[in-house]
C-alpha cells in the first residue's frame, strides 16, 4: 500500500492507493488544533471542536478528525447529521475535560451528543472527564438549586457506530446513551465514577437494534448496563460490573405504552460487590411492554446483594404505584451457568406480577453461596423449571 497526501488550510488529504487494483479512496484529515482547539486545558476549545466537525460533516470524502494529546477544555456540543461525509472517523488521544462550574454542563442535557449521523466511530485512548464530583455532592446535600446534570456521550437516532478504546470518568448522569439506533458496535471501553454516585449508569440502550458490547469495564453508582423498552438484538459480552448496580433490563412500565424488549444474550460477565447481578425490574403500574428471549449466560458473582432477580414490584418511594400491579410479560428468561457469592441470604429473587406471571423461566447451572452455604430462593408468580445443579435449591 502507497500513502501519499497534501496539506492546505489546516486540513490533510490522504489518499490510499492499493497496490494492484485501479482505484483509490480518500480520507481526508481534520485536526482540531487547526480549528482554534487548545491543549492547555484551561483555554475554551468548544468552537474548535464544532468547527472541525462541520468540515468534516461536510466534506464529499471519508473523515478523520484527529484530537492529539494534551487537555481540552469543552462545554456542551451537538454534532448532527445528515453529513455529506460517507463515515466519520473521531481518533480521540487526548482527554476532554468539562468546566469546573458543573452548571455549564449540568443545564444540558448531554454533553458530546450525536443525533442523526451515520457512519461515525468514536476511538483511541482519551478520556472524557466530566468532573461530576462537584454536581454529586450538591445532590447529597438535597439543594434545591441542583441541576440535573448532563449525560456524557449521547447517540440518538443514529446507524452504524462505533465506540472503541476510550474512558468516561465521572459522568454528571449516565456515561453513554444509545438512543433510538441501529448497528452500535461498543468495545474496549472504560468506564469510572464513585459508587456512591447518584444516576450515573455506565451504558443505557433503549429504543434501539443491533447493539453489541463487548470487553467492557464499568465502575459506577448506578447499573452498569440499563437496557431500556425498545431494546432489540443486543449482545453483551466480557463486561466486569463494579462497584455499580448491576445489569437491568428496565426499569420498564414507566409508560402506559411502551416497547418490548427482546432478543438479550448477556454473557461472560462478572459482578464484584455490586447491589444486583442480573436483575429484570418494572414498576408496579399497567404497560404494554414486556421482555422476552433473554439469555444469561456464564456469570460470576463476587459479594453481589442480589445476584439474580426479577422485581415486578419497583415502586421507588412509593410514588404513583401503590396498589397497583405490573402489565409487563416477562417470559422465555434462560440462567445458564451463573456462580459465585451472595452477600444476602436471598440469591435468587423472582417476584412477579400477581396479573401477569413471569413463564418460561428457566435455571441450568447455577452454583450460588452465602457465607459458605447455600444461599435462599424466593419465588412468587413465577412458572419455570431448573434443570442440572441448582443451588440454591429452586423454588419453581
Amino acid at each position: 500500500m502507497k500513502l501519499s497526501g497534501c496539506n492546505f488550510h489546516g486540513i490533510t488529504v490522504i489518499v490510499f492507493v492499493m497496490l494492484g487494483i485501479n482505484s483509490t479512496s480518500a480520507m481526508t484529515k481534520f485536526n482540531v488544533l487547526n480549528f482554534g482547539a487548545n491543549p492547555n486545558g484551561r483555554t475554551d476549545s468548544t468552537d474548535g471542536f464544532l468547527k472541525a466537525w462541520n468540515a468534516a460533516c461536510g466534506s464529499a470524502d471519508s473523515s478523520f478528525i484527529y484530537v492529539p494529546k494534551g487537555r481540552y477544555l469543552v462545554g456542551s456540543l451537538e454534532f448532527k447529521g445528515k453529513c455529506r461525509s460517507p463515515e466519520i472517523i473521531i481518533r480521540i488521544d487526548g482527554t476532554i475535560v468539562a468546566p469546573l462550574d458543573y452548571g455549564v454542563l449540568g443545564k444540558s442535557r448531554n454533553w458530546f451528543s450525536f443525533e442523526g449521523v451515520t457512519g461515525v466511530s468514536l476511538t483511541g485512548a482519551g478520556t472524557f472527564d466530566a468532573k461530576g464530583p462537584s454536581l454529586w455532592a450538591c445532590k447529597a446535600s438535597h439543594s434545591n438549586s441542583c441541576p440535573s446534570g448532563a449525560t456524557t456521550l449521547s447517540f440518538t437516532n443514529s446507524n452504524n457506530i462505533r465506540i472503541n478504546g476510550l474512558t468516561s470518568l465521572n459522568s454528571q448522569m449516565f456515561h453513554i446513551v444509545i438512543n433510538g439506533c441501529k448497528n452500535v458496535h461498543i468495545q474496549g471501553v472504560k468506564i469510572i465514577a464513585a459508587s456512591n454516585s447518584p444516576n450515573t449508569d455506565g451504558i443505557h440502550v433503549q429504543l434501539s437494534t443491533n447493539v453489541e458490547i463487548f470487553s467492557t469495564s464499568i465502575k459506577t453508582g448506578d447499573d452498569c448496563i440499563s437496557i431500556g423498552p425498545g431494546t432489540k438484538n443486543l449482545w453483551v459480552e466480557q463486561v466486569s460490573c463494579g462497584p455499580g448496580h448491576g445489569i437491568s433490563i428496565g426499569s420498564l412500565a414507566k409508560d402506559l405504552k411502551e416497547e418490548g424488549v427482546q432478543n438479550v444474550t448477556v454473557k461472560k460477565t462478572t459482578f464484584s460487590d455490586t447491589q444486583n447481578g442480573l436483575r429484570i425490574k418494572s414498576w408496579a403500574r399497567p404497560s404494554t411492554g414486556f421482555v422476552e428471549g433473554v439469555r444469561f449466560t456464564d456469570s460470576l458473582m463476587r459479594n453481589v446483594q442480589n445476584p439474580i432477580v426479577i422485581d415486578q414490584n419497583y415502586c421507588p418511594r412509593n410514588e404513583n404505584c401503590p396498589g397497583q400491579v405490573s402489565g409487563v410479560k416477562i417470559k422465555d428468561i434462560m440462567y445458564t451457568d451463573i456462580r459465585g457469592t451472595s452477600s444476602t441470604p436471598v440469591a435468587i429473587k423472582f417476584d412477579c406480577s400477581t396479573k401477569n406471571p413471569c413463564t418460561g423461566i428457566k435455571l441450568q447451572n447455577v452454583n450460588l453461596t452465602y457465607l459458605n452455604r447455600a444461599a435462599e430462593s424466593f419465588c412468587s408468580n413465577v412458572v419455570g423449571k431448573a434443570v442440572d445443579l441448582v443451588r440454591p435449591s429452586s423454588c419453581l
